[in-house]
């Protein structure tokens, strides 16, 4: 994750702040949307570090293969991060 976890919280809580002060939403509860807005933020932010996760994790049962055959890690991993962004829909840095 490129951003801390604190920097998440003051951008959820200024971007409530400025929608609510430019009268483009209207809250009964900052609190509780600046938390949703935290949340939702988040976890946008985490969601390559889990599709990493998950390419390791497919690399690792085919390490043997890859092994035998000579297929370089590296690539591997670019190729099938690619596949699973594509199939996602994400798009990554």
């Amino acid at each position: 994750m490129l951003l801390s976890r604190d920097f998440v919280g003051y951008m959820a809580k200024e971007v409530v702040k400025r929608l609510a002060a430019q009268k483009m939403i209207e809250v009964k509860n900052v609190e509780s949307l600046t938390q949703q807005v935290r949340q939702v933020m988040a976890d946008e932010v985490t969601v390559e570090d889990r599709v990493n996760e998950e390419v390791r994790e497919i690399l690792a049962k085919y390490s043997d293969e890859m092994k035998r055959t000579g297929v370089s890690y590296q690539e591997m991993f670019k190729k099938v991060k690619g596949q699973l962004a594509r199939e996602r829909k994400l798009i990554l840095r």
